[in-house]
């Protein structure tokens, strides 16, 4: 059970991570910096502090807690990311990260106990706390772009009044053993 829980972890992990790449290419540069108001995040924000908690929680995962002392979470939320490149690499960092971490759990530790902030978590709960938030922000990313794009934006899901021949299509098949991610993740695939 833990393999295939990790195994399935990981594929919805990466459809989040593939959701926020095709964002990022449907926006300019300068998208990635816009706000929404002085409160809000912009994509880059959000990428930054995703970079941030990734790092924090998935460093020595299984042996430090996930609030590391030298994460700085509030410059998380400032404007420091200053090009499209740089921020493509704290993105790609934070989830090489993650995935190193989840690559090295297997039956001997999948029963470990996790700490975050002092507060104990079993390993499947840690990983589907960060899930949740992950799919949170990006989320918020998805959002923006479309805020952005307009009537531009292409649809990373189903596009509006297509969801019939997206069953038909569905349906044509014989029931079938599968991720809900394999057809997403599939190479050269852009959604």
């Amino acid at each position: 059970m833990q393999t295939e829980y990790i195994n399935s972890v990981k594929k919805q992990f990466a459809y989040y991570k593939k959701l926020g790449e095709l964002t990022f290419g449907q926006v300019q540069e300068k998208d990635l910096f816009w706000k929404y108001n002085g409160e809000s995040n912009s994509i880059a924000i959000i990428v930054n502090h995703l970079w941030g908690n990734m790092l924090s929680r998935w460093t020595n995962f299984l042996t430090e807690d996930g609030e590391k002392e030298w994460r700085e979470r509030d410059l998380e939320f400032e404007d420091v990311i200053a090009s499209k490149e740089e921020m493509l690499q704290k993105w790609d960092a934070g989830w090489r990260c993650l995935f190193n971490a989840l690559d090295s759990l297997d039956e001997t530790n999948f029963h470990q106990q996790i700490y975050i902030r002092n507060q104990g978590h079993s390993v499947m709960e840690a990983i589907n706390r960060q899930l949740a938030h992950y799919s949170y922000h990006i989320g918020q990313i998805v959002f923006l772009g479309t805020l952005l794009k307009g009537a531009e934006w292409k649809s990373l899901s189903i596009p509006k009044g297509a969801s019939k021949s997206y069953n038909d299509k569905k349906f044509s098949k014989e029931k079938h053993a599968a991720h809900f991610t394999d057809e997403y993740l599939k190479p050269g695939k852009d959604n």
